[in-house]
């Protein structure tokens, strides 16, 4: 087991290159948890989600920009990695293209399919704080 830091390793790289759901947490207004499986990318050290304008998690991050990631191995649940961040920025540059990139990588589709024509798509990058990585048991 890898301790707390900052930096992604190369194993956790790869938990996030791959085509593993990202469950992301968010905080409420009243304080309460939420929780969203999303597709995840990555940007350097740097984790990226893309979401709609208006919908919950994006509002609690506009709001306390502190979050929480896990992601597990699809094919081995006890690889995985725990992430505490905060949101660095939020943007609609590019984010079509990038909702069309995650889903070439999870849906195997040029296009992003659930798309609506009012949705308005947005990039959020979170800075990790603390990196908890379990490895794959032998």
């Amino acid at each position: 087991m890898e301790g707390d830091t900052n930096r992604l390793s190369e194993p956790v790289a790869r938990l996030l290159h791959g085509k593993n759901l990202a469950f992301v947490a968010t905080l409420m207004k009243d304080g309460s948890p939420q929780i969203t499986p999303t597709w995840v990318d990555l940007d350097g050290n740097d984790i990226v989600i893309n979401t709609a304008k208006g919908r919950v998690k994006e509002k609690n991050l506009s709001r306390d920009p502190r979050i929480a990631v896990a992601i597990t191995d699809q094919n081995n649940p006890y690889h995985m990695v725990t992430i505490r961040g905060k949101v660095i920025n939020q943007t609609t540059r590019g984010a079509d293209e990038h909702i069309d990139k995650l889903s070439k990588k999870y849906l195997d589709l040029d296009k992003y399919p659930l798309r609506s024509p009012s949705e308005k798509r947005i990039i959020i990058k979170i800075s990790p704080d603390k990196i908890f990585y379990q490895p794959p048991q032998q």
